[in-house]
């Protein structure tokens, strides 16, 4: 009876921890940035704003495998696998883009990834 009770607790145990592995979340958060945020930066004024409601595209293997749009403050969080991923901004064309263009997500974890989009402006 008693080795059958310790068996049952050792497969309790292991369910457990599987369930405890499979629920970490890996992903990145952060704050996005449009920079210049207009055609003439002042000293002292800052040259970016939020990008609020701006949607980002993650990447891998050439394809988008998540979207996430960025709240009002450009504040944006978004579960995905531990790798690289591409990171780019369909609306935001002009300019050379997201920056960093490239991320690393770490495996159960979430990591912090702040993000700047050039505007374009000149």
């Amino acid at each position: 009876m008693r080795a059958a009770l310790a068996a049952a607790l050792v497969v309790a145990l292991a369910l457990a921890s599987a369930v405890s592995a499979s629920s970490s979340t890996s992903g990145l958060h952060g704050l996005v940035v449009l920079s210049p945020a207009g055609p003439v930066c002042f000293e002292g004024d800052p040259c970016t704003r939020p990008a609020a409601r701006v949607v980002l595209a993650f990447w891998r293997h050439g394809r988008v495998v998540k979207r996430v749009t960025t709240r009002a403050d450009g504040a944006y969080r978004v579960p995905l696998l531990g790798g690289v991923y591409r990171v780019s901004a369909p609306a935001y064309r002009v300019g050379s883009g997201v920056t960093p263009k490239k991320v690393r997500v770490p495996t159960n974890r979430m990591a912090r990834v702040d993000l700047t989009i050039d505007t374009g402006i000149q």
